[in-house]
């Protein structure tokens, strides 16, 4: 569920504008409804409340990413703000490098917890545990590949700007940048076992 869901909220920004604006649209019918406001007035005329309308929103668009994305909603500050802002671009930017890594590297377990949580998966004294039966931890090996592939790749560079001054460094440039591609095409081959997965009840 968690993983459709962080796709969909990668775009959340839409719909909650979208929600914000019809929002105040029937809020403005209401308040003309019962005579706060006449029937030429909006909401909007009204700075103080308009601004705590926006925040309201802006706010509550954070609060349910940050429970299926990890982050706050992205493009906030224009439901905030109704522009984007300089500080808005920077917060968008971390917040999708966060969501990349929380998506592949620490969602299986939160997703596990929903589901032990939900009831979705129930606790049997006569079933062995998911955790027993997949041993192999991702975090474990992540660090070993990572460093294996950002090590070949800055010596291969370097090995490669010295390349031309002799035979015996050629070959060394070849040796590595070969030793590099197949580190590279190991963990493109089994990216998914590098990733954080639920052990509870599986992917969808």
């Amino acid at each position: 569920m968690r993983y459709i869901a962080c796709s969909y909220f990668s775009s959340f920004f839409y719909v909650l504008f979208k929600q914000s604006f019809l929002a105040r649209k029937s809020l403005t019918v209401q308040l003309q409804r019962i005579g706060v406001l006449t029937a030429t007035e909006d909401i909007s005329l009204f700075h103080e409340d308009y601004e705590k309308f926006r925040t309201l929103w802006a706010e509550q668009g954070d609060e349910i990413s940050l429970e299926y994305a990890g982050t706050h909603a992205l493009k906030g500050d224009m439901v905030r703000y109704g522009k984007q802002t300089f500080g808005g671009l920077i917060k968008d930017a971390m917040s999708a490098l966060s969501r990349y890594y929380l998506n592949n590297f620490q969602d299986g377990l939160r997703q596990d917890a929903l589901d032990l949580i939900s009831g979705r998966y129930s606790v049997s004294r006569n079933n062995p545990s998911p955790f027993q039966l997949n041993s192999f931890e991702s975090l474990s090996y992540l660090p070993v590949a990572s460093a294996l592939l950002i090590g070949g790749l800055t010596v291969t560079s370097l090995t490669l700007q010295q390349a031309g001054r002799n035979a015996q460094q050629y070959v060394s440039s070849v040796l590595l940048a070969g030793a590099t591609a197949g580190v590279m095409a190991v963990i493109r081959a089994n990216g998914r076992q590098f990733c954080s997965r639920p052990r509870l009840c599986g992917l969808l």
